[in-house]
C-alpha cells in the first residue's frame, strides 16, 4: 500500500495527457456475430488452475462478438474494493449525456465528510473548500483510484441516486462501500454499460474507456498480455481481497471480471489474476484462430 501511495504522489506531479487509442473504433453489440465459439474447455481449464487455491473466486466472461458467456461463482457476493468506482463514474457520464450535469461543474472538498486514506493523492493535496471539476474527480477516481475523489462524487451526486442507477442496470448488489459486496456478473453489467455509452455517446464512453486503459496499476488483467493489447480495467484491493474487472480489446474483444477473497498475499493474488487473464486471452485467440477469422 505504501508503494501505491508514493506512486500516486509522483503521478500528481506529472502533466495529464489524454491518449485516444485505436480502440475507439465502433464496436458491434454483443451477439452480432452468429458464430458461437465454445467456452466449456476454457472454463474447465480455469477451474483446474484454481483447484486447491485457498482463496475464493468469482469470475465472469463475455465474448463481445458472439455474446457467449461463462462464469465460475459469478453470482457469489465478494467485497468490491475500488471496482465500485466504475459504476460511480459511469453514472456521472450518464448525467452529462442527459444534460443533467456538466464536466465543468465543481465540487468543494469538505474534509469532515470527504477525507479518505489509502489510494489516491487528494488526501495529501486537497485543502478545505478547494474545488475540483467533475471531470477531474472522475479521472482521479479511475486512474489513481482516488478515495477522496470517490467520496466527493458520492456526496455531490447522492448515494441513493447512484444506487438506483446501479440497480436500474440490473445489478443485484448496488452497494457503494468498498467493503460491501458485488458479484462478477454485476461488474460485467457495468462494463457492458460502459460499452453501450461508447456506442451512443462516443465522446463520453471512449473517454471513460481511455481513463480505464491508463490506470497507474496495470498488473492484474493486463499483467501477462502482450503490451499492444489495450485493457480498460479497474483494479481494487482491501485486506484479503483483490479484484480486477475490465474490457480486453484483443483481436476478438471480451469482458473479464475476476473477484477474489481469502487472499493471504495481495501481490500474489494479482499474479493469479494475471495468470487467469493469460489463459483466457490465449484461448480466445486460439478458438477464433481455429475458425480462420
Amino acid at each position: 500500500m505504501k508503494k501505491r501511495i508514493l506512486f500516486s504522489l509522483v503521478l500528481m506531479t506529472m502533466p495529464v495527457v489524454l491518449v485516444i487509442t485505436a480502440a475507439g473504433a465502433p464496436l458491434a453489440a454483443p451477439g452480432a456475430n452468429r458464430w458461437h465459439p465454445g467456452y466449456e474447455p476454457l472454463k474447465a481449464q480455469v477451474r483446474q488452475y484454481l483447484a486447491g487455491d485457498g482463496a475464493t473466486y468469482g469470475i465472469y466472461f463475455v465474448d463481445l462478438e458472439s455474446g457467449q458467456s461463462f462464469g465460475i461463482n459469478e453470482d457469489l457476493p465478494i467485497p468490491q474494493a475500488s471496482t465500485v468506482k466504475v459504476p460511480i463514474v459511469l453514472y456521472v457520464n450518464h448525467l452529462v449525456a442527459e444534460g443533467k450535469a456538466n464536466w465543468a461543474d465543481r465540487v468543494a472538498y469538505q474534509p469532515a465528510t470527504d477525507y479518505r486514506a489509502g489510494a489516491g493523492a487528494l488526501q495529501f493535496f486537497a485543502t478545505p473548500g478547494q474545488t475540483y471539476s467533475l471531470r477531474v474527480l472522475c479521472n482521479l477516481a479511475i486512474t489513481l483510484s482516488d478515495n477522496v475523489a470517490k467520496a466527493m462524487l458520492v456526496r455531490h451526486l447522492g448515494a441513493e441516486d447512484i444506487r438506483q442507477f446501479m440497480a436500474s442496470l440490473g445489478a443485484s448488489h448496488p452497494n457503494l462501500d468498498g467493503g460491501e459486496p458485488t458479484t462478477a456478473r454485476d461488474m460485467a453489467i457495468y462494463l457492458q454499460a460502459v460499452l453501450q455509452l461508447a456506442r451512443e455517446h462516443p465522446e463520453l464512453g471512449w473517454r471513460m474507456i481511455d481513463d480505464l486503459s491508463h490506470t497507474i496499476w496495470h498488473v492484474g488483467l493486463p499483467g501477462q498480455l502482450p503490451p499492444a493489447v489495450q485493457v480498460a480495467h479497474k483494479e481494487g484491493d482491501i485486506t484479503g481481497v483483490c479484484n480486477d474487472v475490465g474490457i480486453v480489446f484483443s483481436t476478438h474483444p471480451y469482458i473479464l471480471c475476476i473477484l477474489s477473497q481469502g487472499q493471504q498475499d495481495i501481490e500474489a493474488g494479482f499474479r493469479k489474476i494475471s495468470e487467469i487473464s493469460r489463459l483466457v486471452y490465449e484461448y480466445q485467440e486460439r478458438v477464433y484462430g481455429s475458425r480462420g477469422g
